[in-house]
């Protein structure tokens, strides 16, 4: 059964500064700006397969391509080794696919790619074409209008879809958890889908092993039976103008 959730009355603002944007993203992810990018996440990916950790090859990339700190930050989310992104790959079904079938979300991590993309702040595509973004929001996070579109994109398509039940897997100590809970919790009521939010410890140790999970962090793509890249059937279907930086060619 749905809990239930008092209505909120106070609009949420807009957004004052984009997530996950920098001003000097246009010339750092512009695509001239690529090749240098895609060549050296191939020598990470290289080096990676052959047991160099990542914080060094991150270094050593970074410096010997002159690399700014948000371009090697864009190379850490989508770096693995080719076996676990053929992992992936081979793990992830599309959303059509869990007609009848639960779906487990990582709330935080797929509601601020979704604001990031109405916001035209920059996604990464890797190997395993998972999206990801550059936020560093864990210590700041809030609700903004723009959640409100992310979740309205979210549920009208998981309706559509014919998803018969879905769970929202919160991280307690992230600022803002227990408000956005209960925000989708009264979202979620207005319409026939059937939802549960759970506020955890630890969203990505709840999501081990389980099928249906809504994901792009690399750990739990990594340890979960499926998962599904909604992020990225979402932004195609409601933002198809959203700045997506493809770092997997």
């Amino acid at each position: 059964t749905t809990p239930s959730a008092s209505p909120m009355t106070t609009p949420l603002p807009h957004p004052t500064a984009p997530r996950g944007i920098h001003p000097d993203d246009a010339v750092l992810f512009a695509p001239e700006a690529l090749p240098r990018l895609r060549t050296a996440l191939q020598e990470v990916t290289w080096l990676l397969d052959r047991g160099y950790p990542l914080p060094t090859l991150l270094t050593l990339a970074g410096n010997h391509h002159q690399l700014h700190a948000r371009q090697r930050l864009a190379l850490s989310r989508v770096a693995a080794t080719p076996a676990q992104h053929a992992a992936r790959r081979a793990r992830c079904r599309p959303l059509a696919a869990h007609r009848g079938a639960p779906l487990h979300l990582d709330a935080f991590n797929l509601l601020i790619t979704l604001e990031i993309a109405l916001a035209r702040g920059p996604l990464f595509r890797g190997p395993d074409a998972a999206l990801r973004d550059l936020a560093g929001v864990r210590g700041s996070y809030s609700l903004t209008s723009d959640t409100n579109t992310a979740l309205t994109w979210l549920l009208d398509t998981l309706v559509d879809a014919g998803i018969p039940h879905v769970t929202f897997w919160l991280d307690a100590p992230m600022p803002s958890s227990g408000r956005l809970r209960a925000h989708i919790l009264q979202r979620a009521s207005a319409t026939k889908l059937p939802v549960d939010a759970h506020l955890v410890r630890d969203a990505d140790a709840s999501l081990e092993g389980l099928q249906g999970v809504v994901s792009s962090d690399g750990l739990v793509l990594d340890r979960c039976e499926s998962w599904v890249n909604l992020a990225s059937e979402l932004i195609a279907a409601n933002a198809p103008g959203a700045w997506i930086v493809d770092l997997g060619t």
